[in-house]
């Protein structure tokens, strides 16, 4: 945290320190000689002598436990995994709010901050169905279809994530601040900046990297060519992740960016089914909806955990379970029959599909 606070001490110069002393404590700590041994340049080194009295550790670990953030290093288990597949991930992120499992399941959605009607009606449309569908949706809380894809998730109740281009004690724009309270409480608000850094012009195209670098993909809904939502469709087919595009009308300006991406070969979208059957994600989501069915028993609980859209062998459901055979069969049988589950082949069972609709009514 201390090095990020130091003008032009990124990634490439922590991973070149950590690398050399072993770990960054030692690091911050080393004399300029030392500093000079490890390869930095001459410019960092004086950046790291001057800024390194100036920074109270204690102070900034104070003011992030009063603003609620938590600091997650590249080394933290909870770093989101696919973010550290790009070349330029941050070495550090700061969160506020939660960062789940099930977030490894999220899609990118940006756009002009002046989205026509059509773009707007698309973007609730869309977003609402793919929370439905449990895809959590990224998001920079810019003004226009940043607002508004944030806006359908939660409403839809599902997960967003905001990325910041400044500090996480500073919203911007300021009129989202509400929007970014709700943010807080069904999924996460996210920076590479520390507390206190301003948005400056530079940061955005830098956020985008990280919005595209989270996600399985980019949905791009309306976008003039030079936009920044451009900017973070090129940056996704760069980390090659897919890049999605809602078609508009040609006579349009704030549809000739979506266009033109859908003539270069992004995927063209008509609905939100579209997305999850290139992402390969309908299974999962049919997945994750079937867990959440109430079953009739802690045993038949216990057995639906074990289950997914994959054969699984009654042999391997007893040993994960750690119940008795006689018992998992009985339960097994019983819930083919309610359509909980299905056979597949010779003692092989999945989920099945029909189970959230069957269970509507009792859910609810």
């Amino acid at each position: 945290m201390g090095f990020s606070l130091i003008p032009g001490i990124g990634r490439i110069r922590s991973t070149q320190l950590e690398n050399y002393f072993g770990n960054l404590e030692s690091a911050w700590q080393a004399t300029p000689a030392e500093l000079k041994q490890s390869g930095l340049d001459n410019g960092s080194i004086r950046a790291i002598i001057a800024w390194r009295p100036r920074v109270s550790l204690e102070a900034e670990m104070e003011k992030l436990a009063r603003y609620g953030v938590k600091v997650l290093t590249c080394h933290d288990p909870d770093y989101p995994s696919r973010l550290k597949e790009i070349y330029d991930y941050p070495p550090l992120l700061y969160v506020r709010g939660s960062l789940l499992p099930e977030d490894e399941w999220c899609l990118a959605v940006v756009g002009t901050r002046r989205a026509t009607v059509y773009g707007r009606q698309v973007t609730e449309e869309i977003v609402a169905d793919l929370a439905r569908s449990k895809i959590t949706i990224v998001s920079g809380l810019a003004k226009g279809i940043d607002s508004i894809a944030h806006h359908s998730a939660l409403e839809a109740g599902g997960r967003s994530i905001a990325v910041f281009a400044c500090g996480l004690d500073i919203v911007y724009p300021a009129e989202n601040a509400n929007l970014a309270r709700s943010i807080i409480q069904q999924g996460a608000l996210i920076s590479e900046y520390p507390l206190g850094a301003r948005p400056k012009a530079d940061n955005f195209p830098r956020r985008n990297r990280i919005m595209s670098g989270l996600s399985l993909g980019v949905l791009i809904v309306e976008a003039g060519e030079t936009s920044g939502a451009m900017i973070t469709a090129h940056l996704a087919l760069e980390q090659n992740r897919e890049v999605f595009a809602i078609p508009g009308s040609i006579l349009s300006p704030a549809s000739s960016g979506t266009n033109h991406l859908i003539q270069e070969g992004a995927k063209l979208v008509r609905d939100y089914t579209d997305i999850l059957e290139e992402l390969n994600l309908t299974a999962v989501a049919q997945q994750i909806e079937m867990k959440e069915v109430i079953p009739a028993s802690d045993t038949e609980s216990l057995l639906l955990k074990q289950l997914s859209a994959e054969p699984t062998h009654i042999d391997e459901v007893c040993r994960s379970s750690g119940l008795p055979i006689s018992m998992v069969s009985s339960t097994l049988a019983v819930m083919e029959l309610k359509g909980l589950v299905r056979q597949i082949g010779t003692m092989n069972y999945v989920l099945a599909r029909e189970v959230r609709e069957q269970y509507r009514v009792k859910v609810e």
